[in-house]
């Protein structure tokens, strides 16, 4: 039997689901909640230099030839879990796109941060179309209109053109505005005196 205290906490996983439950596709609008869930789980599970190596690694020279071979093997098969984790939290196209047998688990993390992050301005301008575009009417309720903006204000912060608080709250209410213009032609002629 396995002596448990050698149990490496990445090898417990049973369901990458439960603890990363957005499934990554290619509108990208979850990126960064994706990419900050799946390392913060890397964190917590040991194996976040398996995406994000360190500049340097250390190297006992007292370790013997056995321990280095154990020692490959284990970092071999947790980079195998950490690909598995990639692979299971995005979607068939994605996998399609970025899966490669001879990969490491950092070089599949790469290939979809190139893909999320590269292209900054051209994300940004179409995100920021789609932002302004946004109207109440195209949605079934005020909660669903107001839920995208935020989704597409946070995307563009996401491409380093963040939103301003003033510019998001006039866009979720530009609706009010419309539906009620009627009101304010009408109110902008009367001049209320005050009642004392």
């Amino acid at each position: 039997m396995a002596d448990a205290s050698k149990l490496h906490p990445a090898t417990t996983v049973t369901n990458i689901k439960s603890c990363i439950p957005i499934v990554l596709d290619y509108e990208g609008s979850q990126y960064n909640n994706w990419a900050t869930l799946f390392k913060l789980h890397c964190r917590a599970n040991l194996v976040i230099d398996h995406i994000l190596p360190p500049a340097s690694i250390a190297v006992s020279s007292t370790t013997t030839e056995a321990a280095e071979i154990a020692a490959k093997v284990l970092w071999e098969r947790l980079d195998d879990i950490v690909r598995q984790w990639i692979y299971g939290t995005i979607s068939n196209d994605l996998l399609h796109t970025i899966i490669d047998q001879e990969d490491t688990a950092a070089e599949a993390w790469n290939r979809l941060v190139h893909l999320f992050q590269d292209n900054k301005s051209a994300r940004a301008l179409a995100l920021d179309a789609k932002f302004t575009n946004t109207k109440l009417v195209d949605f079934p309720n005020v909660k669903a209109y107001c839920t995208r903006l935020k989704v597409l204000a946070d995307n563009l912060a996401n491409v380093g053109h963040k939103v301003s608080d003033e510019r998001l709250v006039l866009r979720l209410l530009a609706w009010v505005i419309e539906e009620y213009k009627h009101f304010s032609n009408n109110g902008a002629k009367t001049v209320l005196s005050p009642i004392f």
